[in-house]
């Protein structure tokens, strides 16, 4: 059983802040990669921010400088810190994980629901 909880999505305008917030539940399982994704209208979903479990960040190259991701292992959590938000950063931000359980020998993905960031201007 894997649960994926977001939170802080919202409504902001251009230039202000919001904190995205993925808590992770498994059973007998580690999490490798977190990351977060983003699907803005009639558009393909797309890599925002990848970390690994030793904390490498991956960014997109259009939020380089204003988003930071961060993971807590012993929570299964990973964040991502907005700044700077501009209307183009508006999308449904969806949590993402890949899992490894203990005893099989694979892994494989998951994804939260979404949650919605909007930046008016």
């Amino acid at each position: 059983q894997v649960q994926l909880v977001e939170s802080g999505g919202g409504l902001v305008q251009a230039g202000g802040s919001l904190r995205l917030s993925c808590a992770a539940s498994v059973s007998r399982s580690t999490i490798k990669t977190m990351a977060w994704y983003r699907q803005a209208p009639g558009k393909q979903r797309e890599l925002v921010a990848g970390i690994t479990s030793d904390g490498t960040t991956t960014y997109a190259e259009s939020v380089k400088g204003r988003f930071t991701c961060s993971r807590d292992n012993s929570k299964n959590t990973v964040s991502l810190q907005m700044n700077s938000l501009k209307p183009e950063d508006t999308a449904v931000y969806y949590c993402y994980a890949i899992i490894s359980p203990v005893d099989r020998d694979y892994d494989f993905q998951w994804w939260g629901q979404g949650t919605q960031v909007t930046v008016s201007s």
